[in-house]
């Protein structure tokens, strides 16, 4: 018993909402018998009920019973009342009073009384209805209906678990019989059929009853079914906070929780018609183009803006997002409202470019875009952050642009500021890069409160099925590791998904922390729209052919419950229609392409209106020797009081000291020096990467540990001046791909901060060289992007061995796109002056590997 006490006192707290009201409203269906009573004069020696397989029922009628005595039997008030005052096990149970002083008087017909239920079986049974319960929430998205086309399993599994009992065909009374007939027999549950009419209590754990505390077994499957087997299927169960695990419950297994009023229902309308009618467009006037269509998941649109609406609802000001190429240029055109004579424009081969530069195709560029949120009628800012072909590169861009977003508008809790990725099915499971992203999410350097991920789900890559695709059973396998639930959800039932969308925008903004949502579509076309996939899947698109668009069928669906008529529905289509038509002949006007009209992150402050830098001037560098003092001796103590640094610390901070009274610098006291003039300039610092706190050659020591405190620490260059700019310096995981696409998009946010990322070792650098090679190097040419990140790359000649002597500062100069034979001329006199000619021995200048 003082296990059960313990137990309930830690329980309590959590589920004190959900706490039984009385057990005397329930009336369970158990056979009636009858038996002679049994009479006790002295407590039993022993507790049998008691037992381990029992725990659960005598916590639910503990529950009960600190909620109402008298909702419990008399004898259940009694046990609870000696428990509590400490009777000895054995001694707490009392056997209710008997009827008479003396039975041998009364006829024997009185001594046969209504027994009471067999209690053990009435456990067992109550027991395993619990299980049930909790093996719907636990893999009741395993069953549920997610497939549009009806073909496959979204967890590339077939069977059925096998402790539901579940029915694809509306829960029909010949296949209970058998489920529950097999479950019998392999004694998961010991019930059956005769057991479907019996009423339960319900357990906390668990909102099905709504106001309802107890239901017959066939009502709780039926509400399971509903809440976990349909187009909706939810992972959360292996979540470790019991508050999110109920959270959750609450929303789904509510009953008639998703319900949408009519103007809803239009408004999501009127958002499938123009997702489904920009497509439609685009291929009428361009069929031989290229676009990435969205085709077979129309639903993306209502979905994003739904998430959207949301977060704006609850206080978000400022979303960012990134995106692969397909539907690219719907989510422009649809989400951040980008102008479609815009898009068009960028379909018109003869068009020359304005700005200097490549370009890059129309489905990889970027957008920002400040406008009003109709449904909120709030302001909000929009962000499409360009991306190159190689997928899922943008995650850690678009999650460390978000981070530089929320510092420098002092968002600390990710209230203002959000972020929201959209992935391929394929790409999600396959890409690296993904997983390293998930592990930046919790962490406090890099959180950025919580992400939105929409996984475009098409089951397939390219050309390649899921089973050969991926090892897991779903492609969103990854967001288990940071506890991030994950929904998913059939692309054809708008309704589920904008349901499903709207939860997830609240948990983020109630959790701050990640969810996820699987799109489970198609693709109508192959992998572009002159691609064809009947070469390597011919049954999935023989049944795409057939399958309805999903603007049809909630048309018809609409149309059939009156909320809409065929005349209204003809003149929403019309209407879109004639905007894009509008916008096509507005698009024939334009002479010039201006890629700067696509910048994903503007600099306001640094350039003019038609985008030439404001200034070009190079300012004076030089410091006067009283502030390179100063920070000399900071750099050389321990600025706060009692705090203890270890002795071979104690040592270095000396030697310091001894050289700025030298006046002499290494490169250790020459960074701190740098650094710290430009923090009394205003200027943000954030120094990120593998151990850069201390160093990897242990020589920079900007954090030093209290060796008396745990977790105590001190970061000198913080206490340098009273009005200075904050300096953030963090370790980072160990990645290098993740952590400089972060840096890089921290960089993206304002060109006046000194963003640097350290590689632990400079030539492990190639490990991060898809961000060099695709944002860093190119950036300027394709997106008209400047970026003011710097790569530290350590490395010595010490017998390291040859991953850790290089750097391969060749590979940097390879990718430079300045005139090797020419100097470049900053300053006033750029204009004007003429650039020297290089000599032979410069041009054959070798780098050294100091």
């Amino acid at each position: 018993m003082l296990k059960l006490r313990t137990c309930a006192a830690k329980l309590r707290p959590l589920t004190a909402s959900q706490t039984v009201k009385t057990i005397s409203q329930h009336r369970l269906a158990a056979p009636r018998t009858f038996q002679q009573i049994r009479c006790y004069s002295a407590p039993v020696a022993a507790e049998p009920f008691l037992s381990g397989t029992s725990s659960n029922y005598v916590e639910e009628m503990y529950y009960a019973w600190l909620e109402n005595p008298k909702s419990v039997h008399k004898s259940w008030d009694i046990f609870f009342r000696n428990a509590n005052a400490g009777a000895a096990p054995g001694t707490a149970y009392q056997s209710p009073p008997p009827l008479s002083t003396s039975l041998s008087t009364l006829p024997q017909a009185q001594f046969l009384v209504q027994a009471q239920p067999n209690v053990d079986k009435l456990v067992e049974d109550h027991l395993a209805v619990q299980s049930l319960i909790r093996a719907y929430q636990i893999r009741g998205h395993h069953v549920a209906q997610l497939d549009p086309l009806g073909i496959l399993d979204a967890d590339l599994d077939s069977s059925l678990p096998a402790d539901i009992i579940t029915s694809t065909d509306k829960l029909d009374l010949a296949v209970f019989k058998e489920r529950l007939r097999v479950l019998t027999v392999g004694g998961f549950y010991g019930l059956d059929e005769s057991d479907l009419d019996k009423v339960f209590h319900l357990p906390t754990t668990t909102f099905i009853g709504g106001n309802e505390s107890a239901l017959p077994l066939r009502e709780i499957i039926r509400r399971l079914e509903m809440a976990y087997c349909q187009h909706i299927g939810v992972e959360f169960m292996f979540i470790n906070d019991l508050e999110q695990c109920q959270w959750i419950r609450q929303k789904f297994e509510t009953p008639g929780i998703m319900q949408f009023t009519n103007e809803e229902k239009r408004t999501l309308l009127a958002r499938l018609v123009r997702s489904t009618r920009f497509e439609e467009f685009l291929h009428r006037k361009w069929s031989s183009e290229k676009r990435f269509g969205l085709e077979g998941c129309e639903v993306l649109i209502p979905a994003l803006k739904t998430i959207i609406d949301k977060s704006s609802e609850k206080g978000v000001d400022y979303v960012i997002m990134g995106m692969p190429h397909r539907g690219r240029l719907n989510v422009l055109a649809n989400v951040i409202r980008k102008e479609l004579e815009q898009i068009f424009c960028q379909f018109d081969s003869k068009l020359e470019a304005a700005d200097e530069g490549s370009g890059d195709v129309k489905y990889h560029l970027g957008m920002y875009h400040r406008r009003i949120n109709r449904v909120t009628d709030r302001n909000i800012t929009l962000s499409l952050v360009a991306n190159p072909s190689h997928l899922e590169a943008a995650d850690p861009v678009v999650q460390g642009k978000t981070k530089a977003e929320q510092f420098y508008c002092g968002d600390t809790e990710g209230k203002k500021v959000m972020s929201i990725l959209l992935h391929g099915d394929a790409a999600f499971a396959g890409q690296g890069i993904v997983y390293e992203t998930f592990h930046l999410s919790d962490l406090p350097s890099y959180t950025t409160h919580g992400t939105v991920h929409v996984v475009v789900n098409n089951q397939i890559g390219f050309t390649t099925d899921p089973r050969m695709a991926r090892s897991s059973p779903y492609p969103t396998d990854v967001a288990r590791v940071v506890n991030a639930p994950i929904f998913h959800v059939n692309a054809d039932d708008p309704e589920a998904v904008v349901y499903v969308c709207n939860v997830a925008a609240e948990w983020r903004s109630t959790f701050h922390k990640d969810v996820v949502v699987d799109l489970v579509c198609y693709r109508r076309n192959g992998h572009n729209e002159m691609d064809e996939p009947m070469f390597t899947q011919p049954l999935m698109y023989k049944q795409i052919r057939k399958q309805k668009p999903v603007l049809q069928k909630y048309a018809e669906l609409l149309i059939s419950q009156g909320v809409v008529n065929q005349p209204e529905y003809e003149e929403e289509i019309a209407k879109y229609d004639k905007i894009c038509e509008e916008a096509h002949a507005r698009s024939k006007d334009e002479k010039i392409l201006h890629i700067k009209h696509w910048l994903d992150s503007p600099w306001p402050g640094f350039f003019t209106l038609d985008g030439q830098p404001r200034s070009m001037t190079c300012p004076s560098t030089g410091l006067n020797e009283e502030d390179l003092t100063h920070i000399g001796q900071v750099a050389s103590s321990v600025p706060v009081e009692d705090f203890t640094i270890h002795g071979g610390l104690s040592r270095i901070l000396k030697t310091r000291g001894e050289m700025v009274k030298n006046r002499t610098v290494d490169w250790a006291l020459a960074e701190y020096m740098a650094f710290g003039s430009l923090l009394k300039e205003g200027i943000h610092i954030r120094l990120s990467g593998q151990d850069v706190e201390r160093g990897t050659f242990s020589h920079r020591h900007h954090v030093l540990h209290d060796q008396n405190v745990d977790k105590r620490t001190c970061i000198p260059m913080n206490h340098l001046w009273p009005n200075q700019a904050p300096y953030t310096v963090c370790n980072s995981s160990l990645s290098e791909y993740g952590v400089l696409g972060f840096e890089l998009g921290f960089a993206m946010a304002s060109p006046n901060a000194l963003v640097l990322w350290e590689a632990q070792f400079g030539d492990f650098h190639n490990t991060a060289q898809c961000i060099i090679d695709q944002f860093i190097c190119p950036g300027q040419a394709k997106w008209v992007r400047q970026n003011g990140i710097v790569l530290l790359l350590p490395h010595g000649m010490e017998g390291m061995g040859p991953e850790h002597s290089s750097a391969r500062p060749e590979r940097f100069l390879q990718m430079c796109n300045d005139d090797p034979d020419v100097f470049p001329v900053s300053g006033s006199r750029a204009e004007l002056s003429t650039p020297p000619p290089v000599s032979g021995s410069t041009a054959a200048l070798k780098w050294g590997g100091g």
